[in-house]
């Protein structure tokens, strides 16, 4: 330190120049070209980012023209390329966050986000609202969830801990929805019995609270979460904000803490794994003993593992994923609270090597589900099953119109807007076409929205 200062008064500009090397040194902040499987990477990831939209990807030439960190995070280049953001894990007012879907969407474009996941707990109830939005703003929804659940090592309770697994499903919805959603209703109906036993602890605790105002916060329709409980202790004047009601009250055993109705965490991977879906283990940093949740559920099937936050990729978990051969992924968790107390929609940095191998495991298992889903359509062409091939696609029934039979073009419209052209390429689903132009749509003309 005596050296830099002597260094600064004798030559100010040497040191000066010194400085800003150190600095970029420690920084490890240096740019270069995308290597050659980067580049790979990168269009494989855009065509299906920009398969059912009316814009074109960016151009391999595009492309190679940008540069990435030292940590493969594609930089944008101004014309030169277009930085592809994707948020694998976002939360709507359907659960515990605190914006509408729509303006959820809105805000995920606003930073630039090309591909949202919105993950609530334990429902889907704001997926169609979210795709709906993003048609308006040209990006694209996974239609997700994270599931609550229970990690119980042994009969011992004082050892369970509480794990939530991330389900990313294909963009007409996950198959065998029915048995998904048995499971997420009653985790549901938990909560519901859960918020009132937290509300009683906290009665006891002479802090007075009332179910009727936990369930105004919550909002007509949502199952209740720790974070209304703690709104409303923060409205009743108990606490100073969310983070102190959590912190001592409300955390994992807390005194007011109290369980619900959550299936055991290899169950619910399990259960991803029949619908279609890939299923991925959320904030494994939260959890007491990481390593034998993780051997347990890459037994159940576990597909990936967050790794990568805000402020980078932890070391950690990026060996335990590659140890136990799983996908790295991770995402905001974004609710939309108060400023600068949680990461911002579009903040984590993917590795496009990271998209791209997240897509290629989960692009072979949406196929099987899409085709899973038509498959039922043409062997009992009831409306259950058409409500099941448009309830999240942007595809709709328009009653009123008169009867046409539509056959080949439902099928066409909808792997046109959810499969690239090489994963339609399939025998599979041409017999499925075969079977589907014999099929006349009796609620009227299909038509994309």
């Amino acid at each position: 330190m005596v050296d830099d200062a002597f260094a600064s008064k004798e030559n100010p500009k040497k040191a000066k120049d010194k400085k800003k090397k150190n600095k970029k040194k420690k920084g490890g902040s240096s740019k270069k070209k995308m290597t050659a499987e980067q580049t790979l990477a990168f269009k494989a990831v855009t065509e299906w980012v920009y398969l059912d939209q009316q814009s074109s990807p960016p151009s391999v030439s595009s492309a190679s023209a940008c540069v990435v960190d030292d940590f493969g995070v594609q930089k944008t280049m101004g014309r030169g390329g277009e930085k592809v953001i994707f948020d694998l894990h976002s939360h709507s007012k359907c659960s515990d966050g605190f914006l509408f879907p729509s303006k959820l969407v809105e805000r995920a474009h606003g930073n630039g986000v090309k591909v949202l996941a919105l993950t609530d707990h334990d429902t889907m109830a704001g997926i169609p609202e979210a795709m709906e939005a993003a048609q308006r703003f040209g990006i694209k929804i996974i239609p997700g969830v994270e599931i609550s659940c229970i990690y119980s090592p042994s009969r011992n309770t004082e050892a369970e801990e509480p794990v939530h697994i991330l389900a990313y499903y294909s963009s007409c919805g996950p198959a065998n929805s029915e048995d998904l959603e048995k499971l997420l209703a009653n985790i549901r109906d938990g909560r519901y019995l859960r918020a009132k036993d937290m509300i009683l602890k906290l009665n006891k605790l002479n802090l007075p609270l009332k179910w009727e105002h936990v369930a105004r916060i919550a909002g007509k329709g949502v199952a209740p979460g720790r974070v209304h409980v703690a709104q409303a202790m923060v409205e009743a004047g108990h606490v100073e904000n969310l983070k102190q009601a959590f912190a001592k009250y409300l955390y994992d055993g807390g005194p007011a803490y109290s369980r619900g109705s959550e299936p055991l965490a290899e169950e619910a991977v399990q259960l991803i794994c029949q619908t279609g879906g890939l299923a991925v283990l959320a904030h494994p940093w939260a959890l007491k003993n990481p390593v034998a949740v993780i051997r347990r559920l890459k037994d159940a099937g576990l597909h990936g593992l967050e790794v990568y936050r805000s402020d980078g990729k932890l070391a950690v978990y990026s060996d335990l994923a590659d140890v136990y051969d799983l996908l790295k992924l991770g995402g905001s968790d974004f609710h939309g609270r108060v400023r600068n107390s949680e990461s911002e929609l579009g903040s984590v940095n993917l590795p496009v090597l990271a998209l791209h191998e997240f897509l290629k495991v989960a692009r072979p298992i949406w196929c099987s589900a899409i085709r899973n889903i038509l498959e039922k359509y043409a062997e009992e062409p009831s409306d259950a099953n058409l409500e099941r091939i448009t309830r999240y696609g942007r595809t709709k029934i328009l009653k009123g119109i008169s009867p046409s039979s539509y056959g080949t073009s439902l099928i066409d419209r909808c792997l046109s807007l959810w499969l690239t052209n090489e994963e339609r390429q399939n025998s599979e689903f041409d017999a499925i076409k075969l079977k589907l132009s014999q099929i006349s749509i009796n609620q009227g003309e299909l038509q994309s929205s």
